[in-house]
């Protein structure tokens, strides 16, 4: 097997259990957002060191959105993850994401959406609007 066998044998291994949980996460959590009705953005956005895994808008308000995926409430809330230093990195990257647009004038807000399973399946979706504001020093509008 040469090089490009390698290379594909790689892409055949399946996900780890994470990460095959955080995909279903996500989908889980894009599919209730558009039934609540947001218009789905984009998933997945990338700049820096940061990432936005879902970007919606709910009429005039932008609205990124942190998924967490747990199979397990046992010692904490998934949300609270959702730390100081994970605010400031979705922060930088929602202000990279605005700049693409070109700065429009739009409110914006930041939700969680918690995905809670159970033998590999959905067992619970809570969405938890405008959970924190752009981090300091960060401001936009």
């Amino acid at each position: 097997m040469g090089l490009l066998g390698t290379i594909l044998n790689e892409f055949r291994k399946p996900l780890p259990v994470h990460l095959r949980h955080g995909v279903l996460g996500e989908k889980a959590a894009r599919r209730h957002l558009r039934k609540a009705g947001l218009k789905f953005l984009t998933a997945n956005f990338r700049a820096g060191r940061g990432e936005i895994d879902l970007v919606f808008r709910d009429g005039e308000c932008l609205v990124f959105v942190e998924v967490k995926t747990r199979s397990s409430e046992d010692w904490v809330r998934p949300a609270a993850a959702v730390d100081a230093d994970k605010k400031r990195l979705i922060s930088q990257c929602a202000l990279a994401y605005l700049r693409l647009l070109k700065y429009p004038e739009i409110n914006i807000r930041f939700d969680i959406v918690e995905v809670l399973l159970e033998d590999g399946a959905v067992r619970e979706i809570r969405h938890l609007p405008n959970m924190f504001r752009l981090s300091k020093p960060y401001h936009y509008g």
